[in-house]
């Protein structure tokens, strides 16, 4: 008899003290319970590069760098050259054709091609260097070859990034080769007169692809 009396003494201790820690459990406060859950795992963003300022006509072409930028999907950001064939290639979307477009109509290009595998993606497109705005100047100058067309630039600045016209140049007989609706014009610069504030008109504004020939 005794015996069982104390065995049913022991149970009541333990439940007594199941109880106790239950309610113990209870009275954590919010924050006690929540630093005792695993912390979720930190979202992949993309980090949106700085870029280059671009012209108010700035198309792409071949070697310009691009940097593109999927919000939330760092897998798919990449840095990218343009092809010689003006196409891109990219994870999952493969190729896309990216010369002759504005930077905006490749982000909406690219935002069509990553709806395929993509939940609303969300695109960016930076240019981080321009390459393809090339112009070119030969002949009688200190550092002839392709220049970078990164701004607005005249005849006479070109002539002067190049380091200036040597000696023995016929100065006054500078072409400006330019191609327009598929054919080939030239233009005289005559760079005494421009020096001098005369017939300015000659000192034209330069597009990508001029040349300037300096005998």
């Amino acid at each position: 008899m005794r015996r069982s009396i104390l065995v049913i003494v022991a149970c009541g201790v333990c439940t007594m003290g199941a109880a106790a820690a239950e309610a113990q459990t209870a009275a954590a406060s919010p924050s006690q319970q929540n630093a005792a859950q695993p912390a979720p795992p930190a979202a992949s963003v993309a980090v949106v590069p700085k870029g280059v300022d671009t012209p108010p006509d700035y198309v792409i072409g071949p070697d310009d760098i691009l940097s593109i930028v999927f919000w939330r999907d760092n897998d798919m950001s990449h840095d990218v050259a343009v092809r010689p064939d003006g196409k891109i290639s990219l994870p999952l979307i493969n190729e896309v054709q990216a010369s002759g477009l504005t930077p905006e109509q490749l982000r909406v290009s690219l935002t069509a091609a990553a709806n395929k595998f993509v939940e609303d993606p969300a695109v960016t497109v930076v240019v981080k260097a321009i390459n393809s705005r090339k112009v070119f100047i030969t002949g009688q100058v200190t550092k002839p070859g392709p220049y970078n067309l990164s701004g607005p630039t005249t005849v006479l600045q070109l002539i002067a990034t190049a380091g200036g016209v040597v000696e023995y140049a016929k100065s006054d007989r500078i072409m400006v080769m330019r191609v327009e609706n598929g054919k080939t014009i030239g233009r005289r610069f005559n760079y005494k007169d421009v020096s001098e504030g005369k017939n300015l008109q000659q000192n034209l504004e330069l597009k990508p692809g001029d040349t300037i020939v300096v005998p």
